[in-house]
């Protein structure tokens, strides 16, 4: 298998044509809000409308994008962004399940997807890209919000502008979606599913984790479920960096839309500069946020190429960086944020994985992990005032989302 096929677990979606309707803009519940398009026909993956709004807060900045297109938006979701490309980090999408105005459960359900993924891959459609694009040979063609709609739940999605972008931005939209869902259902509260670093987003947003012009918790979650959540961070990159540069450096054949730990590389005897594609740069903004330090529990890998300078930073044999110290420093939110605490009003479900076994990428297997969190990390309670559960099912990292035995534990969790 080549090294796109490598990359496909996890970068950017593809997803096919469909006619789409829109309205004119108007104005949300919220005056913060506007209310730019609502898409009621030709969606795919069984979604029953989907609105495109704006968060008119000056904090939203626009963010840089990887320069080769690599994180751009694709298919529907590029469709439901006005056909662009490079979305305003301001607007987001809020995807409406059949059955989100009938369902008989009183509780409504936002599922916040992680990076490089989008409401279709994560929630309704894990075949979306084909095999392996769900971390196995073979994805199925439905996913959780199937289920639960099934349930009789009423099932919202959100969907980001930027897919590894600013996690101040990502806890701010998903504070607007749960506002937006109570203004159109009546519901005094919303469960809040997040997987991976939509659940480390949605943890910031419940600790009031925010900038100076974010908005801080509003009382109105009532459970908070975390799928795969990285909840003491994660150094996956760091510790695998050279195989994981592989998946990334052009150069060596590959398009993963992820940050490399290094800047430079040697691709076929020639040293490449990619700063733009790293830690180093600006183009995944969200990234730094979770990293954290796991080498004092379990050892690095020795046998792995320029281990040492890789993380702790330095020119090795075939790759030069700073080192994951030093992008920890530049933008680390893991110690903000257990600082910052979960209200006790708010229980908390932990579901971790612990089977290492994503189809064609460089597996965490160091420490037992998903194949990319450690479970220690997952399963961590520091900062978590009300731990209601934790789980931990025979699931990789992807399996997390879509795979019966999650869906079932999700589903017993919420009722």
């Amino acid at each position: 298998m080549g090294r796109r096929s490598w990359s496909r677990v996890v970068t950017a979606l593809a997803l096919a044509a469909g006619a789409l309707f829109t309205t004119p803009a108007a104005a949300t519940a919220s005056a913060s809000v506007t209310l730019e398009a609502t898409y009621a026909s030709g969606l795919e993956n069984g979604w029953a409308l989907v609105e495109r709004l704006k968060d008119n807060s000056t904090g939203f900045q626009a963010e840089t994008y990887p320069p080769d297109g690599r994180g751009d938006q694709t298919g529907q979701t590029r469709r439901l962004f006005g056909d662009v490309a490079r979305p305003h980090s301001s607007r987001f999408l809020l995807y409406h399940a059949p059955g989100w105005q009938t369902g008989a459960k009183s509780t409504p359900v936002l599922l916040v997807h992680g990076a490089n993924q989008d409401a279709d891959l994560a929630w309704a459609n894990p075949n979306a890209r084909g095999s392996y694009g769900c971390g196995r040979v073979s994805c199925p063609t439905t996913g959780l919000m199937q289920h639960l709609t099934g349930q009789g739940y009423k099932v919202f999605a959100i969907g980001f502008p930027h897919v590894t972008g600013d996690g101040y931005y990502w806890a701010e939209q998903i504070h607007d979606a749960v506002a937006r869902i109570r203004a159109k259902t009546g519901a005094a509260q919303v469960d809040v599913i997040g997987w991976s670093k939509g659940a480390f987003n949605a943890r910031m947003y419940v600790s009031s984790l925010r900038k100076s012009w974010g908005t801080a918790y509003a009382g109105d979650v009532r459970k908070l479920i975390l799928l795969g959540g990285p909840n003491k961070g994660f150094d996956w990159g760091y510790r695998h960096g050279w195989t994981h540069d592989f998946a990334i450096f052009p150069e060596c054949g590959g398009s993963l839309n992820a940050p490399a730990p290094h800047t430079q590389m040697v691709c076929y005897g020639l040293w490449r500069n990619h700063p733009e594609l790293s830690y180093e740069g600006d183009a995944y903004p969200g990234s730094d946020d979770m990293l954290y330090r796991w080498d004092d529990v379990y050892p690095l890998s020795t046998a792995e190429q320029d281990w040492y300078t890789t993380y702790y930073g330095g020119t090795g044999f075939y790759t030069a960086g700073r080192g994951i110290q030093w992008a920890i420093d530049r933008g680390s939110l893991v110690r903000p944020l257990i600082d910052a605490g979960t209200p006790s009003s708010v229980p908390v479900y932990q579901l971790c994985g612990n089977m290492p076994d994503m189809a064609l990428l460089h597996n965490e297997h160091t420490g037992p992990s998903d194949g990319a969190v450690f479970v220690a990390s997952c399963a961590a309670g520091d900062g978590i005032a009300n731990r209601a559960s934790t789980a931990t099912l025979a699931l990789n990292h992807l399996g997390l989302g879509w795979s019966a035995s999650a869906m079932n534990q999700i589903t017993a969790w919420l009722g």
